[in-house]
Order: C-alpha cells, then structure tokens, then sequence
C-alpha cells in the first residue's frame, strides 16, 4: 500500500475541511484540498453549515444592532447565506421539484433535473423554501439568533446520510464522482452536527432540531427513491434545503 493510499484510509484529515467549504461554498479557500477522498470528507460538511450559518448571525446581528426592521434583517441573513453557498442548494431544490413532479418516466426526469431552466414546480418550491426560512428566521432573530447555525449543521450531515443510504441515480456528475461516504462517516458527520445544535440551542431544541432535518431529508431521500431509484446532487441540495426548514421550525416551536 502506498503513502497515499495509507493517508486517504484515516478517518479524518485537517484537508476534509477545506474540501467540504470548497465543495457547498463559494467562499475563496485557499490550496487544493484533498485529492480522491471524496465522500470520506462528508464528516466537515456540518462545518460547512457552521460557516454559512454564522454568515447568516453575523449579517443579522449587525442589521439588528442597526437597527434594521427584524423582518429586512431576516432578509438580509438568508441572502448572505444564499450568497455563502452560492445557491448550490436551492437550485437543486428547483431542478428536484422540476423533474420529480414533471416527468412520466426515470429517464424523463433525469433529463428534466439536468435542464438549467427552471419550470413551474422549480418556482414554486423556491418561492414557498425562501418564504419559509425567511419566516422562521424572522421569528428567531431577536430571541435565539444562533439556530440559523443550529439549523444549518444538521441539515448538511442529513445531505452525507442521503448520500449513503441511496446510490446515484447517474453514472456521472457531482454526486457520482463525490462517492458514497462510509457508515462511520455519516454517524461521525451526524455526531459533530447535533453536538453544535445542543451547545448552541440547548439539549432538548438541539437534539429535536437533528432528529426533524434527518427525517425530512429521509423523506426526500424516500421520494427520490420511489421516482428515479436513487440520489444527485439535486437531491442533494433538495433535502438540505427541507432539513433546514424543518430544523429552524421546530428551533422555532421550541426556542421563541
């Protein structure tokens, strides 16, 4: 076995980190990353939420200190986040609703989810995701600011256990050549995520939150299954998207 070959089989590497923020951010990163692990890195992608979500606490609270409407602030903070990531998520929650509600056939919907265009159930699912967050974002601004970071680490470890539970739907593109994280990965992902949710909402708000953004993904994870046989990067971004809207509901229910 060679050196290469040694390192790429340790659990963790420092590299992970700054391949999750590449991969689910557009933040400028410096250096390469780490070559060819692949899904072994879906341990850091609760940090990625980590830094996205303090993107959102940092923009909110400077709009509050302001002294910004909480309503503007709670805008401001969802479009920091969405700029954070580039948009990666919400538009495979748009291509997802596109080609899972729009086509008759598997290859149909394939070929739909692949179309940049974005259709009627795309527009939807949009307006109603943003609407949603923004609405939750508003209720939680003033009274308990940092579960936009408890919403956001769960809900990218629910992507790595999608990732794992379902195989890719393609034999090519971003999930294809990401590759299935290992089991222990996903529960190390898991692990990591509802320790940042119960230290900064508490054990019950924390735990409850992990527990919803897993389930609502599981339900993403379970359409997709029944109408393409498998997972992509839309999925992906698609169940990332209803893990945090579940997460920050019931922070919400919880907390405010």
């Amino acid at each position: 076995m060679t050196d290469s070959e040694c390192r790429d089989k340790v659990l963790c590497q420092w590299g992970d980190i700054g391949h999750a923020l590449r991969l689910l951010t557009r933040l400028p990163m410096p250096g390469g990353g780490t070559p060819g692990r692949g899904g072994r890195a879906a341990w850091a992608w609760p940090l990625a939420g980590l830094v996205v979500g303090g993107c959102g606490v940092l923009l909110l609270s400077l709009a509050l200190w302001l002294g910004v409407p909480t309503g503007c602030a709670a805008a401001l903070a969802l479009t920091g986040m969405i700029m954070a990531t580039g948009a990666l998520h919400e538009d495979g929650l748009a291509d997802s609703a596109d080609g899972l509600w729009g086509g008759g056939t598997v290859a149909r919907r394939l070929e739909i989810m692949r179309d940049s265009r974005v259709g009627s159930y795309g527009v939807l699912a949009l307006g109603l995701s943003l609407l949603a967050r923004w609405s939750l974002i508003t209720s939680l601004a003033d009274s308990a600011p940092l579960a936009l970071i408890a919403a956001a680490m769960p809900s990218r470890a629910a992507m790595a256990g999608v990732m794992a539970l379902l195989p890719p739907a393609r034999d090519q593109g971003l999930s294809h050549r990401t590759g299935r994280p290992p089991r222990f990965t996903v529960l190390l992902a898991l692990g990591a995520a509802c320790a940042g949710a119960v230290v900064l909402s508490g054990l019950s708000a924390g735990l409850t939150a992990t527990l919803v953004a897993c389930g609502a993904a599981g339900a993403v994870a379970a359409l997709a299954n029944a109408k393409i046989g498998g997972q992509t990067g839309d999925i992906l971004g698609a169940s990332q998207q209803m893990a945090e809207i579940a997460a920050l509901a019931a922070l919400a229910a919880l907390l405010v």
